[in-house]
């Protein structure tokens, strides 16, 4: 996933179906965002949150797929609530791997090894893998979707997934760049989904994050220049000259996201795909939600995303839809 897709790769859909958005949540333990790695000292307390979050999805139609990590699959409370969910068909499950909470134990914990992809392809699998099992067992169902904990794919990732038999990756993170923190380089990766190989096997969901500003047609090259300093991104932001607007309800405003979504869909993008963290559903675990107000404005972000597609014509969608509409 790493390696730019050729052209002929894009993914065309059924006529009519497009555009579409999806909501991705990574599903995953709190822990101190500011602290080292570390396989224990994590907590599961906003579980319970998901219930309500759960619930408000369903009042306005939508059917989250919650990325379950290994902490939450492990998890009874998860099980009852997200698993309830999968079983009446309105939320779907899928898989994302943070290795260092993620058995088998046998790498160093820190940094690098933190991005699943660059472990040895033989650690990477086995973890997946027991994750995988993990999640069948306990929530009976079977995921068909990955994302790889802080988007860290490898040189094995997609083989990995194909022989699973995983249809579709959403561990591209468009338009950002990780390689400084060890991670992978995504800055130049389209936003239209993508097949991995000549295959047609794996299917790739972009996190969909857009470029909005006078100079935004020339983003791919400006932006790799001001990403490496904080006050110039931040004065071509201000000048209305280049922002980059990730659709997250996570250090994103509603009007920022507004903006994004209307791009998208100027853009032509057939799937857009929002993301947040699932700790962020309580106050104190995130850097994003630190108060219940933060936990309210949350809500409200997604209250105004959700109207505002409908207001354009862009329907929620669900992986088994996308698989069933992705020409192949």
């Amino acid at each position: 996933m790493q390696r730019l897709p050729p052209p002929g790769n894009l993914a065309t859909f059924k006529e009519g179906f497009a555009p579409r958005t999806l909501l991705t949540v990574d599903t995953e333990e709190e822990f101190d965002w500011d602290g080292p790695f570390s396989a224990t000292g994590y907590g599961l307390d906003h579980v319970r949150n998901i219930a309500r979050f759960q619930e408000f999805c369903e009042n306005i139609d939508v059917s989250p797929v919650y990325l379950i990590d290994w902490p939450i699959a492990e998890s009874s409370r998860a099980q009852e609530i997200i698993g309830d969910a999968c079983a009446r068909g309105k939320a779907e499950i899928g898989i994302q791997l943070h290795p260092w909470v993620n058995p088998p134990f046998e790498e160093e914990v820190n940094a690098f090894n933190s991005y699943a992809g660059n472990l040895p392809g033989d650690l990477e699998r086995e973890k997946f893998l027991r994750l995988r099992d993990a999640i069948e067992a306990n929530f009976k169902a079977v995921p068909q979707i990955y994302r790889a904990g802080r988007y860290g794919t490898g040189p094995s990732t997609a083989k990995i997934l194909k022989q699973a038999g995983i249809a579709v990756d959403t561990s591209v993170r468009s338009k950002f760049n990780y390689a400084r923190g060890h991670g992978p380089d995504y800055g130049l990766h389209p936003l239209k989904p993508w097949w991995v190989g000549d295959d047609q096997r794996l299917l790739e969901l972009p996190v969909t994050s857009v470029f909005w500003g006078l100079l935004r047609k020339q983003a791919d090259w400006i932006h790799p220049l001001a990403d490496k300093s904080d006050t110039l991104s931040g004065a071509l932001a201000k000048m209305g000259l280049l922002e980059r607007i990730a659709l997250t309800p996570e250090g994103v405003s509603i009007d920022e996201a507004l903006r994004g979504v209307d791009i998208a869909i100027d853009d032509g993008l057939p799937i857009i795909v929002l993301s947040f963290h699932s700790p962020s559903l309580a106050a104190g675990h995130t850097p994003y939600v630190r108060t219940e107000a933060d936990v309210d404005g949350l809500y409200a972000w997604f209250r105004a995303v959700y109207d505002y597609f409908k207001q354009r014509g862009v329907a929620p969608t669900t992986v088994k839809e996308i698989m069933t509409n992705v020409e192949v």
